[in-house]
């Protein structure tokens, strides 16, 4: 009941995606598992149990990234028990997360994405493979993410304005500018959606072969596939390409404000991760051009 009140609460209160609630769920379930050992609810667990909850993920393998999501999941729900008066004290409150250690964001270099993309090897035009084309043109061209791409509807772009209206994080509304390129593909792939007698009225932009709303797994798969053609980088996902678009625009020039409101961050220190990987650049290009390098 507890656990049902609380994600009520995130999702019409604080209105988070369903992605996100869904990992809050995930995170929150395998913690009850645990404390099901000891015979506890969540109403009894004190701060020696969160810490003995953290040892065991440690012990488990999982990284610092997963472990701080754990901790960050703990701390809402707790907090929200707390404020509710569901518990007296709060033992998330002198819970200490570990140290991520700084890693940049990976990306594809904007030469082999255009490479991917202009090169008619790779690409078809059948259905599938124009809907594929899109995917990659979209996430590399908007920057946008993988959950928004999923809830993009064929009337959010509007083709004479040359902009794509997207629905980020917390329903927070943003306009997002495409080139003339984008906008033909789009107008393409719409009209080959149609001539495919689906026989459904979906809204969504992206779907599968058969008509169904596109799903992650399609995605991941779709941009997997295509980036093994380009990139010998082990991470291959729909959030490379994110930051693929942010690194491009950073690289010719864009001004990190714009970069930040064209990304949808919430703040300006989610995007300043993008200039160190500007300023390797410049580190590279300086030892292999200047004479005192």
């Amino acid at each position: 009941m507890l656990l049902k009140s609380f994600i009520t609460y995130l999702t019409h209160e604080k209105r988070y995606s369903q992605h996100t609630v869904t990992s809050y769920q995930t995170d929150l379930d395998q913690f009850e598992k645990f404390i099901e050992k000891s015979a506890l609810g969540f109403t009894e667990v004190k701060h020696t149990h969160l810490r003995n909850y953290l040892v065991e993920l440690m012990e488990e393998g999982h990284s610092a990234n997963t472990i701080n999501r754990k901790i960050s999941t703990l701390r809402s729900f707790y907090k929200f028990l707390h404020r509710s008066g569901k518990i007296d004290q709060n033992p998330s409150a002198l819970i200490k997360a570990p140290k991520i250690p700084k890693r940049l964001p990976v990306f594809v270099e904007a030469q082999k994405m255009d490479h991917l993309l202009d090169s008619e090897h790779y690409f078809d035009e059948s259905f599938p493979s124009v809907r594929d084309h899109l995917v990659i043109e979209l996430l590399f061209g908007t920057g946008m993410r993988l959950t928004e791409l999923l809830q993009l509807k064929d009337s959010d772009i509007d083709v004479y304005a040359g902009t794509i209206k997207v629905l980020g994080k917390r329903n927070k509304e943003r306009i997002i500018p495409i080139n003339k390129q984008l906008i033909n593909q789009v107008n393409t792939y719409i009209e080959l959606k149609k001539m495919q007698n689906f026989n459904n009225n979906l809204l969504i932009l992206i779907v599968t072969n058969t008509g169904a709303a596109g799903y992650p797994k399609l995605i991941y798969r779709i941009v997997t596939s295509y980036l093994n053609y380009i990139s010998t980088n082990e991470k291959k996902s729909p959030h490379v390409l994110r930051h693929s678009y942010a690194t491009s625009l950073l690289n010719a020039g864009a001004d990190l404000n714009a970069i930040k409101e064209l990304l949808g961050h919430a703040s300006l220190a989610a995007t300043q991760v993008y200039t160190h990987n500007s300023i390797e650049r410049l580190k590279t290009i300086y030892k292999q051009a200047h004479p005192k390098a």
